[in-house]
């Protein structure tokens, strides 16, 4: 009998599952015969455009449901889109090449390239190269079926998994990923966590077959195969305790969050879009942490008219019924590239034009959105929220162009800042801002010099490492001494082992993804000052 073997990696998205493995392997293609030059590149040009419809398919599939989902797709069809793309691989097939064999050296030629570069932008798109070489080499085939069907307690096992093909997959509770490479920061582990699929990463080269049994652990971070009789004994009480706790968790969405101590915290709620709201009692939250404005801008032709952003930010406002919501401006740039808007071939995009910096060399696209907020402001209860500050000339000109889109009789929205960037959070007491809201990703990312989409720095990508957690309560107790609110709307404000330690700072106030807001109120009500200070 085969002894039981362990993989350990990082923890990507919580949870325990035990199932089946399903690897991953669809690269593989069927054998196809091979043509003339002219018609291999005939049959190239048409399997790019098959893929670029799939993806167009698939963006309009999960727009609604999950728009943030979406807007990650649109690197990998603008990229489809561009006849550059397969230019070098028609030279190869003129020179006798098969097309599948010359777009697949390309592909990863060229992702090794990205990898390369030392720009962690570029290094972060080559998952996506090799999604577009998949797609592309499966359609060439003749293998058009787009979705990867799991058991309903399949683990699946991949070298990487991105995003498109993440969303293709028909996800159920019970299934989980387990990835040889990857990055807990990375989008896939982003849209993971917002479906509550257990995930672990940087597992390394993992040797299994289909129909073996696995436990993967997403707070471990760890894959477990052919488990023995404890271990599996030992995962199934877990599990069991999970499964309680998560019944009893959602038995309690609707109570206030209080500490042991009798602390209240605001738990609000992060959405890239009004559709994400249509199943979600607006009793379970405190309001609306944030709004990523960015499905309003992806996905389409042009760029969005104040019409179509006020009707938008009026269907949130309602929705909340008087509770707060917090709708960040214009968040591109960096990973997140909107066509016609955000620069293109930037050395690096993190450190670029992003956010308020591009929003205000990009006035009048700022400025219709400036309107569009103002303008939905009297539905309900709505605060302005500016990415990306740095410096206090940003929050000062964004202030001033708020009050001059404010008539004399109408009421004057709040208008504050994410505190991401180090020289923010240091500084807090130089802006003039109405309240403040932490972005964990982005802070640790650049406290720690590690971007949050690279798998090889990901351990540094840790929201709980010591400088993070001192920048947070710095910031915390600056906004205090302001009289401003304060909250944080990161990933790590979800994360059972960072949350004890925010706490900790005196924040009492944060923003997580629906799916996790019963767990983030169980712990917060377990939680105590006093038992903080005995455990740490």
């Amino acid at each position: 009998m085969a002894s039981e073997v362990r993989y350990s990696g990082q923890p990507a998205s919580p949870g325990l599952a035990i199932g089946v493995v399903v690897v991953s392997d669809r690269i593989a293609a069927m054998a196809r015969d091979v043509g003339s030059p002219d018609e291999e590149i005939a049959a190239l040009k048409a399997a790019v455009a098959s893929a670029a419809a799939a993806i167009g398919d698939l963006i309009t599939r999960v727009e609604d449901t999950n728009p943030e989902g979406a807007a990650i797709l649109e690197f990998q069809f603008a990229m489809l889109e561009d006849d550059a793309l397969i230019e070098p691989a028609i030279a190869r097939i003129a020179n006798g090449s098969a097309a599948d064999v010359a777009f697949a050296e390309v592909m990863d030629e060229m992702a090794a390239d990205y990898e390369a570069s030392g720009d962690d932008y570029f290094a972060a798109r080559a998952s996506d190269l090799r999604d577009l070489k998949e797609r592309v080499v499966r359609a060439l085939s003749g293998d058009d079926e787009d979705v990867l069907e799991l058991p309903d307690n399949g683990v699946l096992i991949a070298d990487d998994l991105t995003p498109s093909a993440f969303l293709s997959i028909q996800w159920r509770n019970g299934q989980a990923i387990a990835l040889s490479t990857g990055s807990p920061t990375a989008h896939v582990a982003i849209l993971a966590r917002a479906r509550d699929i257990p995930m672990a990463v940087g597992l390394g080269p993992i040797k299994a077959a289909d129909g073996e049994t696995a436990i993967l652990d997403g707070e471990a971070g760890t894959l477990t195969l052919d488990p023995d009789a404890q271990t599996a004994r030992r995962s199934r009480d877990r599990l069991a305790e999970q499964s309680r706790q998560s019944a009893a968790d959602a038995n309690q969405l609707a109570e206030p969050a209080i500490t042991a101590d009798g602390e209240p915290v605001e738990v609000h709620i992060n959405i890239a879009g009004p559709a994400e709201l249509d199943e979600i009692d607006p009793t379970i939250c405190d309001g609306v942490g944030l709004v990523r404005t960015e499905f309003l801008f992806s996905n389409r032709d042009g760029l969005p008219d104040e019409d179509e952003q006020a009707a938008a930010y009026e269907r949130i406002l309602i929705w909340a019924k008087g509770k707060p919501v917090t709708i960040r401006t214009l968040d591109a740039g960096g990973d997140k590239p909107i066509a016609g808007y955000t620069l293109d071939g930037e050395g690096n995009p993190f450190l670029g034009l992003r956010g308020i910096r591009l929003s205000l060399a990009r006035h009048a696209v700022f400025e219709t959105q400036l309107r569009a907020l103002v303008r939905a402001a009297p539905v309900g209860s709505l605060r302005i929220m500016v990415p990306m500050v740095s410096i206090p000339d940003e929050m000062t000109t964004v202030n001033r162009l708020v009050d001059g889109l404010v008539s004399d009789e109408g009421s004057r929205p709040a208008v504050g800042m994410m505190v991401e960037v180090p020289s923010a959070a240091l500084t807090l007491e130089r802006f003039t801002t109405d309240f403040v809201s932490i972005g964990s990703n982005d802070l640790t990312q650049y406290v720690m010099a590690a971007s949050r989409d690279s798998s090889d720095v990901a351990a540094l990508q840790d929201a709980a490492d010591p400088a993070v957690l001192k920048l947070i309560a710095m910031t915390v107790d600056a906004a205090k001494r302001m009289g401003i609110p304060v909250s944080l709307c990161g990933d790590a404000a979800a994360d059972p082992r960072v949350l004890p330690a925010l706490l900790a700072t005196g924040l009492r106030s944060i923003s997580v993804v629906p799916s996790a807001v019963g767990r983030v109120k169980r712990i917060i009500r377990s939680w105590s000052a006093a038992q903080f200070r005995t455990e740490a």
